[in-house]
């Protein structure tokens, strides 16, 4: 099935949600998540049209964006037989937390393999991580992940072991399906945005995003922000997780990618990974202050800054409905 352009689109697209429904997922939480407006500080920007989706709040693990992605990728694993479930993340990831809590649930082990130096004491999502009663190990750098994962696949099912190996992020089509149900979540809320602002690193919330919007039939602009690498190399990942949904919901995937406009921004990277800006200080306050939210300078304070920054700016009109996706990562305020 190729996408439609015409008065056959209604249906494809129904079609496809209907594949999307059929494809397995574990029940890890009582949706929706909320969507409130942010009226106060919609007002200190003078933006009367500005809301936010928390996923902050998904009750399970200490919630999260992760939460959705990996309610799909448990399913299989649960359906492959898997009795260990295996990641990669730094030492204060949200994505090992989720996965780690996910093994504890489906009662089978978690080997997370963190890139850095082992903590004299653990707080956070590390502590958190032990809590869950994951094994960690500890290697030296972001660059030797991949080869780390697929040694340790390779060890465990030599012991005689069913590994199930989850990449960074659980960025892959499957894990990408969540956010497509996420949009139809949203859409039964009430709220069809305008605009769609959130944080994007490895490209799997963006690429369900973008994806649900397309198959909802939705113009809503969807504009990643970047919290490590060049805007090219996100949405290189986010086109090729799109073209992957395609298959799994039907529809041909490369069309599928052509018709979702892939926008990040990498301004609001600052020093790097995980470290503080103005902006996102400011973010930070703002919204603690004014709307008894909590955003941490890894992920979301940076992109709740970029998005303060764009409204003083005038990018948005006046009338627009803007959402901010709240993709979680509280813990590591406690870091």
């Amino acid at each position: 099935m190729s996408l439609p352009s015409a008065a056959s689109a209604s249906l494809d697209r129904i079609a496809s949600l209907r594949r999307l429904s059929a494809i397995p997922s574990l029940a890890l939480f009582q949706r929706p998540s909320p969507l409130e407006p942010m009226a106060r500080l919609g007002a200190a920007l003078g933006h009367r049209r500005l809301f936010i989706k928390r996923d902050d709040a998904i009750s399970f693990g200490f919630g999260g964006n992760k939460v959705r992605k990996l309610e799909f990728l448990a399913a299989e694993a649960m359906a492959r037989g898997a009795d260990t479930l295996v990641t990669v993340g730094g030492l204060q990831s949200n994505h090992a937390r989720v996965t780690a809590a996910v093994a504890a649930r489906m009662g089978v082990d978690c080997l997370l393999l963190v890139n850095g130096n082992q903590p004299a004491r653990l707080s956070a999502n590390a502590l958190l991580d032990e809590l869950l009663g994951a094994e960690v190990q500890y290697i030296a750098s972001r660059e030797e992940r991949t080869s780390a994962i697929a040694a340790a696949v390779e060890r465990l099912r030599r012991a005689g072991r069913t590994p199930y190996a989850i990449p960074i992020g659980a960025s892959v089509p499957l894990g990408a399906c969540g956010f497509v149900r996420a949009i139809g979540e949203m859409l039964a809320q009430g709220l069809a945005p305008d605009v769609i602002v959130h944080a994007s690193s490895s490209g799997g919330t963006q690429a369900g995003l973008l994806a649900g919007c397309a198959l909802h039939g939705l113009s809503t602009r969807v504009i990643g922000v970047s919290v490590d690498d060049p805007s090219a190399d996100i949405e290189a990942n986010v086109r090729q997780i799109i073209v992957g949904v395609g298959s799994l919901v039907g529809v041909d995937g490369d069309a599928l990618a052509a018709a979702c406009p892939i926008v990040v921004e990498d301004g609001h990277v600052g020093d790097g990974y995980g470290l503080a800006t103005p902006a996102s200080r400011e973010a930070q306050r703002m919204a603690a202050g004014r709307e008894a939210l909590f955003v941490d300078h890894t992920y979301t304070a940076k992109a709740l800054g970029a998005l303060i920054a764009w409204v003083r700016d005038g990018r948005f009109d006046e009338g627009q409905t803007v959402l901010f996706w709240h993709t979680g990562g509280q813990t590591n305020l406690f870091a």
